[in-house]
């Protein structure tokens, strides 16, 4: 089993920045790929961005590409999600997810509460 704490979220405005947090405990970290999707009201979630178990790759979706980075620190059990340049289309519950890689939300098996960001214009 897998625990995810994600924390960072809150209010900000158009054109800031946040940084979100993923904390995992219970299975060696450094073998998890991890991601993080986004589930706005009204709306499907949907997938934001990936990261394999060594930092080296990473993806995003178009969306996000060039104002989100996504990095994680294998000694902290930590994945970062660097989000600039937010817009109110932003403005969603985001989710960090662990083991799994890509867009489909299936292939993840392990998911946290998620964590509110808004993003006013």
């Amino acid at each position: 089993q897998v625990q995810l704490v994600e924390s960072g979220g809150g209010l900000v405005q158009a054109g800031g920045s946040l940084r979100l947090f993923c904390v995992a405990s219970g299975r060696t970290f450094s073998s998890l790929a991890m991601g993080w999707f986004r589930q706005a009201p009204g709306k499907d979630r949907e997938f934001v961005a990936a990261i394999d178990w060594t930092g080296s790759k990473s993806y995003y979706a178009d969306s996000v590409k060039g104002r989100f980075t996504l990095s994680r620190d294998n000694a902290k059990n930590t994945v970062y999600l660097q989000m600039n340049s937010l817009k109110p289309e932003d403005t969603a519950v985001y989710y960090c997810a662990a083991d799994g890689l890509g867009p489909i939300e299936e292939d993840y098996d392990y998911w946290g509460q998620g964590t509110q960001v808004t993003v006013s214009s």
